[in-house]
């Protein structure tokens, strides 16, 4: 019987940390990297886990996770934060996958984000694909970005389970997250990859992802939860160009008036705006006469 490794990586989560390995029970073995927590999660883990590792608290987070891959004996190991568990019909499918000497090192895995306490479907947080199970000598992190997916030498394949993740339940977790970990990792990453400051981007690198969240994704499909959602990531995304903006020294314009600039920046903003609206009246519509009318005005308003 093929035998499987669980790895969990956690920091200060008392409250979520039991749910999360007792969906794990199925694994041959639970491995822990408690980060040097500092509330009563190393107590609670010790009662579930098989072994339990503490590391420093690493800003890079996939660091000690890639130490708890390290750290495990069976051929295949499967992933999880603190903040997950895995559902019975993924437990059941793992199970089988594995047993089956799959040709595929590696397995993509829905995951189910319940945000503000709703199951968010859209806004590109569903099915939101995470690669979490994989063979230990093919598969680890590159330890190059907060977001990146493990990374697997072959062929990979996807499962229907999935993964339930009770993501964010107060605003001051996502600033505090996004603020302390998610922007600074990812001004860096931009700033090495050559990023040429813009003093627009202030405008035009939020306005671009709510457009993207709530219009192309359709996060207006989750309602309220879509709109706030958009406009958070929205808010992450100004986050980032202050920091880049600092990273340049509070670079300043010369001229001193910027509101010219500033309009047309704005008034493309709102035609863009205007053809997202329209392009979802056409998809709405069920008038095929009021569709192509629909397309005409949404061609010459671009």
């Amino acid at each position: 019987m093929t035998k499987i490794s669980a790895v969990v990586s956690v920091y200060n989560a008392e409250g979520k940390i039991e749910k999360c390995l007792k969906s794990l029970a199925f694994a041959d073995e639970i491995i822990v990297v408690n980060n040097s927590s500092t509330d009563k999660t190393l107590e609670k883990v010790k009662k579930l886990a098989s072994k339990v590792f503490t590391k420093e608290n690493n800003p890079m987070l996939n660091v000690n996770k890639n130490f708890g891959f390290s750290k495990t004996q069976f051929e295949w190991i499967i992933n999880l934060d603190a903040d997950e568990e895995v559902s019975d019909e993924l437990k059941l499918e793992i199970k089988n996958i594995v047993e089956s000497n799959p040709s595929e090192n590696g397995f993509w895995i829905p995951r189910k984000n319940i945000i503000f306490g709703k199951w968010i479907k859209h806004a590109g947080w569903y099915p939101d694909y995470q690669l979490r199970l994989f063979r230990k000598s093919k598969g680890g992190f590159e330890e190059k970005h907060v977001h990146e997916m493990i990374k697997v030498d072959g062929e990979t394949g996807y499962l229907k389970g999935e993964i339930i993740h009770y993501h964010y339940q107060a605003i001051n977790e996502f600033i505090e997250k996004h603020y302390r970990i998610y922007a600074p990792n990812e001004a860096a990453q931009l700033a090495e990859a050559g990023y040429k400051f813009n003093w627009l981007d202030s405008i035009r690198m939020p306005f671009n992802e709510f457009i993207s969240r709530f219009f192309a994704r359709e996060g207006y499909k989750d309602g309220f939860h879509g709109l706030m959602l958009s406009l958070l990531m929205s808010f992450y995304h100004l986050l980032i160009f202050s920091l880049l903006w600092e990273k340049n020294k509070f670079e300043s314009q010369e001229d001193g008036n910027i509101l010219p600039d500033i309009k047309k920046e704005i008034d493309k903003s709102a035609k863009d705006l205007k053809y997202w609206f329209l392009n979802e009246k056409i998809k709405s519509s069920k008038s095929s006469i009021k569709k192509i009318m629909l397309r005409a005005k949404r061609k010459f308003s671009s």
